[in-house]
């Protein structure tokens, strides 16, 4: 149980939700499977494959958000609509209208539909109700708003917002770079991507590449400011922080693994000990992230 990419978002802290609640809340929305016509579904899934579809462990909750969804090329689609196209020409002595294109290729549509593979994708979300996290492992922002989108549905009201720093994320990289001197806590690692702010938005990217030189300091004085930036914190963790406040390739290095593989015994205390490993490492480090930022900033009332 190990998240790849945050998307952070802040609760009031303590959270004063019930987990009993929720849970019963969770259980009127479950992952319904895809049926014949239907393009996709969405709901709830136990992230154990038992009965609870909230998990907790010390005081720390996890959820999963399933999605089923019909794969249903476009290619595919179009295919039969120009070969039924063609019929239609031939019977009534001119190419169909736009409208009636329109009205083929929905109907072609729903007759494929239900012959369309299904795929299965799971959005993990974990919650910090004592100190307000509340975090998507999600590539996108667009993803974790559909995971949202279906817990606020599910809970009635989420008082969730976007975690927001003083500093300008960008600003603060860009800065960290450039005094090649990492807030305390982190080592700047080689990955980078520098972007001009103008409407080209010329951008330069290096992978695996010393960031000392004089080469990055010259495309920072002509007006470029880091977007990507990798890091470690602690010798511990290792992301990539983008400039805006997300976290991605989030790796819990070896020295985590290995305090791992002396306590478990099985998979079930495998999931266990992983899932307080890694909730435990993400409480310190989203703190110190924050701090690194300039702290936290109030939302406006």
């Amino acid at each position: 149980m190990w998240f790849k990419n945050l998307l952070v978002y802040r609760l009031p802290a303590p959270w004063s939700a019930d987990p009993d609640a929720v849970s019963e809340r969770l259980a009127r929305f479950p992952l319904q499977r895809c049926g014949g016509g239907d393009r996709e579904t969405r709901g709830w899934v136990s992230p154990r494959n038992d009965e609870r579809l909230l998990y907790t462990v010390n005081g720390q909750w996890l959820l999963a958000l399933g999605q089923e969804q019909k794969l249903l090329p476009s290619s595919v689609v179009n295919e039969f609509v120009k070969d039924r196209a063609a019929e239609i020409e031939e019977q009534q002595g001119y190419k169909p209208g736009r409208k009636q294109m329109k009205e083929l290729k929905e109907r072609v549509t729903e007759e494929l539909l239900p012959r369309a593979f299904v795929r299965r994708r799971i959005a993990w979300l974990w919650i910090d109700p004592v100190n307000g996290w509340l975090v998507v492992d999600a590539s996108s922002p667009g993803r974790a708003d559909e995971v949202l989108e279906l817990l606020r549905e599910t809970l009635d009201e989420l008082p969730v917002r976007h975690l927001d720093t003083e500093t300008s994320v960008g600003g603060a990289m860009t800065e960290w770079v450039l005094s090649g001197e990492a807030p305390s806590g982190f080592t700047v690692d080689r990955d980078l991507e520098l972007r001009a702010p103008d409407e080209e938005k010329a951008t330069v990217r290096y992978v695996r590449h010393a960031l000392e030189g004089d080469e990055v300091g010259a495309h920072i004085a002509a007006g470029k400011r880091a977007t990507r930036l990798a890091l470690t914190w602690a010798d511990r963790i290792s992301f990539v922080l983008t400039d805006t406040l997300q976290i991605k390739r989030l790796a819990f290095l070896d020295v985590l693994k290995e305090q791992l593989d002396q306590v478990v015994d099985g998979p079930d205390a495998e999931f266990d000990a992983s899932f307080a490993l890694m909730t435990g490492e993400l409480a310190r480090l989203l703190p110190e992230l924050v701090e690194a930022l300039g702290g936290e900033r109030a939302p406006v009332v």
